[in-house]
């Protein structure tokens, strides 16, 4: 039996743009005499809906884009993902569903059984568990088709009560199909085909796997789609960040030699795969919404090098317009540093000095801070007066403003609320600053783009004469270390101080996390490349007391 992967990258909600593409795979795999293609999970309305799926019209619109896909299904089968409505009285009112197509008919409709309630994923809000599941009768073998999550219950996970695949097992699967949406994070991937594998295995069967690519919002989908022999080798894996068709004949892939999933390779490629996801995720984030153009400021720093880097290189280096904005406290290095990138990308650059209108806020507020040191206040004036110029030029041509914290910044507030933590997308508010200094290098690994010196100089926000940023922070090796248990791991102060770091800057730390929460909640969306990112993925109160 032929059967077609595509690994397509869809938009929300863009029926028009999602059927269209899902019909020129069914064409392009009609043409190739496959016998079946396969589409990822809600390849239809695009993953994840949120409250559209609360929409009555938007879950019609899903009937209706069905209803055309198979009518093209003459001669050849379909897999596509899709919500459908739950006819009982009780319950959830959708399904997410998978719906097999054939001779113009559905012929069969997959429920998912295992909802992911964790994270970023929050289908409990919509759908409702099926419980009766079904092999599908096609070309003599009997197909198992599950979603994603339904294949992961292999070893009595607590947070299922059920096992889809061993129930299709039982009731004679010859053939295992999964269809998915599953995010990428740079340690997810062995996991990922660990668990892919020992299905296969298991089951004794070959499964073929077929992923979404592309980034909705935040979330960046890897694709890495596959087919794996019943031995657990994979015997062919699509490509990452990037679509791809494959046709493959099912029969034989026992019959081939492949390889089994990698221990080492998250570790191996983490800031190569990085890299890709937040070039990936800037492109889509734009071409989604129809923008075209971004802007940031340059400040002869790490932060916004890496990310006028990335952004040059997802949308064009002509595209992306940098702003020097030095203040009476920049250094002429950092001027240098910021202008020796912009050239070296050949893209756009403005210099704006920000004396001036800093001076004329420091005037107007001079009777109200009379007899007061310098302080806080007046190094966050230089901040905000960068943000209104940059949100000025933004406003007036079209741009759509970068936000350059990282993740690290970002976790104790160290940035400027309404200043430097503004902006319509956070690139790298994922990303830890020791990885902000490893994703330079490896822009840098075939010619200097970004200046030596910004990378090698000491951190510093410039707002005050000699400030480096260890004169509020520890040096970053030994903070991101701390974050990276309490953030991703989530182990509380006592247990972290268990792991031998200091106890007082263990809770000085945690505490700066928790009391800055309020300034996390009004920053921008930023791409997720971790399990753990801020945002939609991790949900803590606002006014809240705890350090364990």
């Amino acid at each position: 039996m032929k059967i077609a992967l595509a690994q397509y990258n869809y938009h929300i909600g863009n029926f028009e743009f999602n059927t269209k593409k899902i019909i020129e795979g069914i064409e392009k795999a009609k043409a190739a005499e496959a016998d079946l293609v396969v589409f990822s999970e809600l390849s239809v309305c695009g993953y994840p809906s949120g409250d559209f799926l609360e929409f009555n019209d938007y879950i019609n619109k899903c009937y209706k884009a069905v209803d055309e896909i198979k009518e093209h299904c003459s001669g050849i089968a379909a897999i596509v993902g899709a919500p459908d409505r739950n006819t009982l009285r009780k319950g959830k009112p959708l399904f997410n569903a998978a719906f097999f197509l054939e001779n113009k008919e559905i012929r069969h409709v997959y429920r998912k059984g295992l909802l992911p309630n964790y994270d970023i994923f929050d289908e409990y809000r919509y759908f409702e568990p099926s419980v009766t599941f079904e092999n599908i009768d096609f070309k003599g073998k009997k197909i198992a088709l599950t979603i994603c999550e339904d294949l992961w219950n292999l070893n009595d996970n607590p947070l299922y009560v059920g096992n889809p695949m061993q129930i299709l097992f039982e009731k004679g699967a010859e053939i295992m199909i999964n269809i998915a949406a599953s995010p990428f994070s740079w340690n997810h991937g062995y996991t990922r085909k660990k668990m892919l594998a020992e299905n296969a295995k298991r089951y004794n069967l070959p499964l073929l796997y077929v992923n979404q690519i592309g980034a909705q919002t935040e979330i960046i989908f890897d694709g890495g789609s596959m087919a794996i022999s019943s031995s657990g080798e994979i015997i062919k894996e699509l490509n990452s960040f990037d679509e791809d068709f494959v046709i493959l004949d099912h029969d034989e892939l026992d019959s081939q030699k492949g390889i089994l999933p990698d221990t080492k390779a998250d570790d191996r490629n983490k800031i190569s795969n990085i890299y890709q996801a937040l070039v990936l995720g800037v492109r889509d984030y734009f071409t989604k919404l129809g923008f075209k153009q971004a802007i940031l400021g340059l400040s002869g720093g790490i932060d916004s090098a890496v990310t006028f880097a990335i952004a040059a290189e997802a949308l064009g280096n002509q595209n992306v317009l940098g702003v020097l904005m030095p203040s009476k406290f920049s250094s002429d290095h950092s001027l240098e540093d910021a202008r020796q990138l912009a050239e070296n990308l050949n893209s756009p650059h403005y210099i704006i000095p920000i004396e001036e209108p800093t001076a004329s806020f420091e005037l107007q507020l001079e009777p109200y801070f009379k007899g007061l040191p310098f302080g806080i206040a007046e190094e966050n004036i230089q901040s905000r007066t960068r943000a209104v110029l940059l949100m000025a030029l933004s406003n007036k041509f079209g741009h759509v403003l970068l936000n350059t914290s990282n993740k690290s910044e970002a976790a104790v507030g160290y940035g400027t609320l309404y200043g430097d933590m503004c902006g319509g997308l956070s690139v790298l508010g994922d990303v830890y600053k020791t990885d902000v200094f490893r994703l330079a290098r490896f822009i840098n690994q075939d010619k200097e783009i970004i200046p030596e010196n910004t990378i090698v100089k000491p951190p510093s926000a410039e707002l005050k004469p000699d400030q480096k940023d260890t004169d509020s922070l520890p040096e970053y090796d030994i903070l991101d270390k701390i974050l990276y248990q309490y953030i991703e791991n989530r182990l509380g102060p006592s247990e972290i101080i268990q792991l031998g770091f200091d106890p007082n800057l263990v809770n000085r730390i945690l505490k700066l996390v928790n009391t800055c929460e309020y300034k996390r909640y009004q920053t921008p969306p930023a791409l997720r490349v971790s399990l753990k990112a801020f945002g939609m993925g991790r949900k803590m109160p606002i006014v809240a007391k705890y350090l364990g």
